[in-house]
């Protein structure tokens, strides 16, 4: 288990808490030192975050009179694995952590007051500027205290806080051990043979953010509570969300935009089926209501914008709505080189145009096989049943030559143009759903901004041909973007502006995703397929928190991965073939994933 950063040298700059704050010019104590001090010189430094930490704890477990439970935070544990915390800052927020027992790594989100778990938390920074670590080490003092050498100056320590600190020497030389204990246990962890303690912190101090739909969906809440009162992670009763299922029958076809329309064979033809694994979810459902209920309205809603994560289902998005609404659905694909012209279309040279001209209703070889007379008939008029297949070949020929001699001469020697449209045309002539895939990765931002006309309210663009091309009223258009793949940017503001909504679609659940999985790939070994969710979760995480970006680990990986499994048998075979092959080009990344992610999860 890598040792983090989690005490960093510019942290013992930092201004000592109350009452050690006139020790911050003189923080080190020399001959005071823990069992875990095994360097020649034998001293300890006082440290202000920890101390901190310490007094909060505190404070917490032994409430000074007065105090409303809320403002001194609280801690509890989630299961075996966690240990969830919510920290006072002196600056008013609350500081959220969740920390993993098992391989040491945080999650965290600052939440300013007044508190409300549905809010964005801001991302915990640790650093010189930012913060300063408190949070984290509060929420390691669960741990912490097992050691028996901690605990007994912890007590002592309360005892000097109990008497009003008259013995502020003797209760520096205390908070100075417990100080020396942390440091120590959290800097050397993989070394010590006993006392380590599990830290994991990124490189840059981003410590990975706690999420509203963590929250919502009570990913993480303590169901053991050791002091104090949750504000955000309620115990017990959390915000979770109960979705219940929805219906395939009760949403295909059921927010039809026009009840008079009817489609021709072909059009319904390209109206998606939803596959029997897909799990509508809440939002698709949302997008349809929107778009009926608003179709008699001045501006009915049509266009909509789905960001997300890779793999969290935007496409199958898109087209679950198009299956919603009844409407035939097209899609267009953006690269770095689109162009307005590759959105509305081009003029193209007419190469087809001579050959299509010249294409009449000509008898086939078979029909001369096998009825020589009527296929004469076809070329010249004439029925004649003595004729052979030989002479209406013959007669083909001359046909053919003939009607092309006869367009030649009829034609310029000047190129001829024609206009093609794209799927976005065709679908705004037509009133179909088009899908917009990935416009962030266009190297012109301005190239979506010439659809504005078409998006505003007017309804209506100027096509390559000279055309002017309105929308047609059940023309539903789906913007679907993942702004963490290399190379994408930001959308221009104009364009999100003109969204009617904008979902952000979360990671599916693990059950979800499990469900998803095994309707996709057809395996039915639910236990394996789980543990390799788990697996892609915790790797995507750590390639996050280590920087590990030439690669990509999410739905699609982990369906390869199970399809793989189903072929040779073994999972971690597999897993060299897919998502570690994916994650990186680097072999010595892909060697710290396989140590941190894979043999951590397989061995529990």
């Amino acid at each position: 288990m890598p040792n983090g950063n989690l005490i960093s040298n510019w942290s013992f700059k930092r201004k000592l808490p109350e009452p050690f704050e006139d020790y911050t010019d003189d923080p080190i104590r020399k001959d005071v030192y823990s069992k875990y001090c095994t360097q020649p010189q034998k001293r300890s430094t006082l440290h202000a975050s920890t101390l901190r930490a310490i007094l909060a704890y505190m404070e917490l477990e032994n409430p000074p009179g007065g105090t409303v439970s809320e403002e001194l935070g609280a801690i509890g544990s989630q299961g075996n694995n966690y240990t969830i915390a919510e920290y006072p800052s002196k600056t008013g927020d609350l500081h959220v952590v969740i920390y993993n027992r098992t391989n040491g790594k945080f999650i965290a989100g600052i939440y300013p007051k007044p508190i409300d778990a549905e809010t964005i938390s801001d991302q915990y920074l640790l650093k010189e500027d930012k913060n300063s670590g408190a949070a984290l080490l509060f929420a390691l003092l669960p741990t912490i205290m097992q050691d028996d050498e901690f605990n007994e100056y912890y007590q002592e320590l309360k005892k000097h806080r109990d008497n009003g600190y008259t013995d502020i020497e003797e209760a520096v030389k205390t908070a100075a051990v417990l100080c020396d204990n942390i440091y120590r246990r959290l800097r050397y962890g993989t070394s010590l043979s006993t006392g380590g303690i599990p830290n994991d912190t990124p490189s840059n101090g981003a410590i990975p953010k706690l999420k509203p739909f963590a929250v919502q969906q009570g990913t993480y809440a303590p169901t053991n509570t050791l002091f104090g009162t949750f504000q955000v992670l309620i115990p017990g009763s959390t915000t979770k969300r109960n979705w219940e299922a929805i219906a395939k029958e009760d949403f295909v076809n059921k927010y039809v935009l026009s009840e008079s329309r009817i489609l021709t064979p072909q059009e319904e033809l390209t109206i998606p089926t939803l596959e029997p694994w897909y799990i509508i979810p809440p939002e698709i459902k949302r997008i349809c209501e929107h778009a009926k209920l608003t179709t008699n309205t001045i501006s009915p809603m049509r266009n909509f914008l789905l960001r997300g994560p890779a793999g969290t289902g935007k496409t199958e998005g898109a087209k679950a709505i198009a299956a919603g609404l009844h409407l035939p659905y097209r899609c267009i694909t953006c690269s770095a080189n689109t162009e307005i012209f590759d959105l509305l279309g081009q003029i193209l040279p007419d190469v087809d145009g001579k050959l299509s001209s010249l294409q009449s209703e000509y008898p086939s070889f078979q029909d001369i096989m096998l009825d020589p007379a009527t296929a004469y008939q076809k070329l010249t008029g004439i029925y004649d049943e003595e004729v052979t297949e030989d002479v209406v070949y013959k007669q083909l020929i001359d046909t053919i030559i003939d009607e092309m001699h006869e367009h030649y001469k009829n034609q310029s020697s000047h190129q001829k143009f024609k206009y093609v449209d794209t799927p976005l045309v065709e679908a705004i002539r037509h009133g179909y759903l088009v899908e917009i895939q990935e416009p962030t990765v266009i190297a012109n931002p301005g190239v979506l901004v010439g659809l504005n006309s078409l998006l505003d309210r007017c309804n209506s663009v100027f096509l390559p041909n000279g055309e002017v091309i309105k929308r047609h009223p059940d023309t539903t258009i789906v913007v679907t973007t993942n702004n963490d793949y290399a190379g994408c940017k930001q959308m221009n503001q104009s364009v999100i502006s003109r969204m009617n909504l904008v979902i952000d679609l979360e990671e599916p659940d693990e059950e979800t995703l499990v469900q998803r999985v095994l309707g996709i790939t057809g395996c039915t070994d639910k236990k394996t397929v789980r543990t390799m969710a788990q697996i892609i979760k915790a790797v995507s995480e750590y390639c996050s928190e280590n920087l590990i970006t030439d690669g990509c680990c999410g739905v699609r990986e982990l369906i390869s991965w199970v399809q793989s499994y189903m072929v040779c048998g073994d999972v971690r075979e597999a897993a060299h073939y897919t998502i570690l092959s994916s994650i990186s080009a680097d072999a010595e990344s892909r060697s710290e994933v396989e140590t941190s992610c894979l043999d951590s999860i397989l061995a529990a």
